[in-house]
């Protein structure tokens, strides 16, 4: 889904066709999966990706079918690279934007609403989505990233921040309101 500054839906366009030197700007998600000890699930992108392959990253990152609400979004691509079942799918940035370059030209352009979620199991990785998974204490992953000691997506950089804001204890983070998406997300 093509959208504009404002987050409006402006169009369509198949994801391989739009991930290139004049990357538009479009609708993804961004979700970090915990566990019920606060524990987040990094994931190393599959080596073979256009976009950071093998790159350190949050849980899991996608881009909603055009009309598909971004909660299901986030669930079906969960249950497709990692072989989990979201137990609760919370808003926590509902704004979030970034925009970077790989050393190739290659340009990312999202608008990128995160999404906090629960699951009771250990991930079960695809091999065409991710190389790797590992579990990490919240707190030391997040040192890790804010102390840029860790090598790590540069969306997953700019959002750690934000989410520190929101406190010491993942679980414990207030839900954003859903009317804060973007309009093409709603």
């Amino acid at each position: 889904m093509l959208v504009d500054t404002d987050g409006n839906a402006i169009g369509t366009a198949a994801k391989a066709t739009v991930h290139g030197p004049d990357t538009p700007l479009h609708l993804a998600f961004s979700s970090y999966v915990f566990d019920d000890h606060g524990r987040v699930l990094l994931s190393r992108r599959a080596s073979h990706k256009i976009t950071w392959p093998g790159v350190w990253t949050n849980s899991c990152c996608g881009h909603p079918l055009p009309g598909e609400p971004l909660p299901d979004a986030v669930t079906r691509r969960l249950s497709h690279e990692l072989g989990l079942r979201a137990l609760k799918v919370d808003l926590v940035l509902p704004r979030f934007s970034y925009r970077a370059v790989m050393d190739n030209g290659v340009v990312e352009r999202e608008l990128c609403p995160v999404y906090r979620v629960v699951v009771a199991a250990d991930a079960v990785p695809n091999p065409d989505e991710v190389d790797d998974v590992r579990w990490m204490s919240w707190k030391e992953f997040a040192d890790e990233v804010l102390g840029d000691r860790l090598a790590i997506s540069p969306w997953c950089r700019e959002q750690v921040p934000q989410l520190a804001e929101r406190g010491a204890d993942p679980l414990a983070w207030r839900p954003a309101d859903p009317a804060d998406l973007p309009p093409a997300a709603r």
